[in-house]
């Protein structure tokens, strides 16, 4: 009995394993994205663990601020940029607190713009890798 329930095991975990492996491009999900984003941010700025104690619960406040001021204009980018810049002021003295210099938090708010920047472009080369190989047809030359 005990070799029957062992063989099944390593027969799951086979299957697990082999699944796993067939899947080369780990897909992007919300709580995937948000771990890269601050193991990024914490290791570019070389946050101490307590700047990252401090630091990364005001981000996540000033983080929601942002989303909610795109979601209220979705359709006038002007209006968001002026609110963002609003958020920006809002938080750089908090930012200045913990991070103890300007530089440092200018360093954020351009590491924030670089990881969202990369993050697209590699969503975008993603998306077209999935076209080619299902269908051949990329954005720019797909008829629908």
């Amino acid at each position: 009995m005990k070799k029957l329930v062992l063989v099944i095991a390593l027969f799951c975990f086979g299957i697990v394993v082999s699944n796993a492996q067939n899947k080369p491009e780990r897909q992007f999900n919300k709580n995937n994205i948000e771990a890269l984003k601050v193991a990024y941010i914490t290791r570019q700025l070389n946050l101490t663990p307590e700047e990252a104690q401090k630091f990364w619960p005001v981000h996540n406040i000033y983080f929601e601020e942002l989303k909610k001021a795109r979601r209220e204009n979705l359709d006038n980018e002007l209006v968001f940029e002026e609110k963002a810049l609003n958020v920006r002021k809002k938080y750089n003295a908090d930012f200045r607190k913990i991070l103890m210099s300007d530089e440092r938090v200018n360093k954020m708010y351009k590491l924030e713009k670089d990881f969202n920047n990369e993050l697209r472009k590699e969503l975008m080369n993603r998306r077209m890798n999935n076209l080619k190989k299902g269908n051949g047809q990329t954005p720019l030359n797909n008829n629908n």
